[in-house]
């Protein structure tokens, strides 16, 4: 039998609903499974297994009064950037003074008020800003799949506790690309959804939070859930009927999708991601779809703007920081926000100014297709203890290329499981859609799952 561990949320609900199983024997065989596998992937912070425990009991004992909720005892984790009322926000960095947070933010609310088992934190890089295990604050996070390569980020400990069976549901947060690279690197399914169709606070440009999960309905079942409105975020979306179960049945026949194969700039594409990807779009060819090719819209120009504009960011809030302090930051991290204090006025200007030449340039790429599809990332994972695939400070974002500009249009965008490189590693297909299709995205990716060649077995740590 498949342990509970490894169960997905739409299956623990059926289990608890037919009382073949309790939230409180899920989670004691979570806890013992996560106990196994830590020491080798580092996924988790703040695990308060006795608070977890009785969030479980509770849950059992709504289930037994008949008053269970959407996800009714269904464990999740949450990313540590998304404050958990009671427990310290250190954003993945030792420079943070910690303080226990004073709320749940929006996705943690929604996680609650339905029911959910809040497991723990997971672990994220220094202030967000790599796509990496590596942090100063938390132990190095690990790739499940080869405990020597990374996860990726920032959503790191999300995707690895994904790709390591630690339960069903994981909440983490992208801005560039921090929820598909991971989930591309890690081999589970990454959504990030339409910039506000999640309530998120602290907001800001291109910011959102969504699921990593092991399947696309597990993913539509958490959207049910994250999608209710908070007043707390400004820049949420108005409430919409959307009904997040119907993943099935798109008819592929006619379907308008490209194919982006060129980002204009960062790393060339490996030869086995461009296959992977392009048997992908064969496969959805055959299935009825037409396939168009999408020219490379990015420009360096865009690029470099952008990353004058988060040096200045991270520069004001390092640089604001006691000197002793600043000396805890990540020394990659340091040294790249550092190149923000010589930036003048009009070049961060003309960096902001590139946020809408990339959203306009992303819409006006894609408006004529129904769907697009591209490789996540231009590589597989790389070592463990790099920061980045190129491990360097002075071209740190040579691999967003392709997950950058979905951010900046609003356009909902998912990473799904294409296939696997020669060193047996997972390759990354991203789905995108028209902004606010959000649901679509996900039927797409349930097209897939159903055309994919069978998946591998899950790795076993421990």
């Amino acid at each position: 039998m498949t342990p509970l561990h490894e169960r997905s949320a739409t299956e623990l609900l059926a289990l608890y609903a037919a009382r073949e199983a309790s939230p409180v024997e899920v989670l004691r065989d979570l806890l013992a499974h996560i106990e196994r596998c830590e020491p080798h992937i580092a996924a988790t912070w703040a695990l308060d297994a006795q608070a977890a425990c009785q969030s479980a009991r509770e849950s059992e004992a709504r289930w037994q009064r008949g008053q269970a909720r959407a996800l009714e005892g269904v464990p999740v984790t949450v990313k540590e950037n998304i404050a958990t009322r009671g427990t310290p926000v250190p954003l993945g960095t030792a420079a943070t003074t910690l303080l226990p947070a004073a709320e749940d933010a929006p996705p943690a609310a929604r996680l609650r008020e339905a029911g959910a088992v809040i497991v723990c934190k997971t672990t994220m890089p220094d202030h967000g800003m790599l796509s990496s295990g590596l942090s100063s604050f938390h132990a190095l996070s690990r790739n499940p799949w080869n405990t020597a390569m990374n996860p990726g980020g920032s959503s790191a400990g999300a995707a690895a506790a994904c790709a390591a069976g630690y339960g069903p549901l994981h909440i983490g947060t992208d801005i560039g690309g921090s929820i598909r690279l991971p989930a591309g690197w890690c081999g589970v399914f990454g959504l990030k959804p339409s910039h506000g169709r999640v309530p998120i606070h602290p907001a800001y440009a291109g910011r959102v939070a969504g699921p990593i999960t092991r399947s696309v309905q597990d993913a539509a079942l958490a959207m049910a859930v994250l999608s209710r409105p908070d007043p707390r975020d400004g820049s949420s979306l108005p409430p919409a009927s959307i009904d997040w179960a119907a993943t099935e049945g798109l008819d592929l026949k006619c379907l308008r999708v490209g194919l982006w194969s060129d980002a204009g700039w960062g790393l060339p594409v490996d030869d086995e991601i461009r296959a992977a990807v392009n048997a992908a779009a064969t496969a959805f060819e055959a299935a009825g779809a037409v396939i168009e090719p999408v020219g490379a819209f990015c420009t360096r120009a865009m690029a470099d703007g952008m990353n004058d504009f988060w040096r200045m960011r991270a520069w004001l809030d390092i640089g604001a920081l006691p000197v002793e302090r600043q000396a805890r930051v990540l020394p990659y991290i340091r040294h790249w926000a550092e190149g923000g204090a010589s930036l003048t006025g009009p070049q961060v200007f003309r960096g902001y100014s590139q946020m809408a030449a990339l959203r306009d340039a992303a819409l006006a790429a894609t408006q004529r297709c129904d769907f697009v599809l591209s490789p996540v990332s231009p590589v597989v994972s790389f070592p463990a203890e790099f920061a980045s695939p190129l491990n360097d400070p002075a071209r740190p974002f040579e691999h967003i290329a392709f997950t950058l500009p979905f951010n900046m249009s609003e356009q909902p965008a998912a990473s799904i499981d294409a296939g696997r490189s020669a060193s047996g590693m997972p390759i990354g297909l991203q789905i995108i859609g028209h902004r606010h299709d959000d649901l679509g995205v996900l039927r797409l990716a349930r097209a897939w799952e159903a055309l994919r060649a069978p998946q591998p077995a899950w790795p076993v740590l421990g």
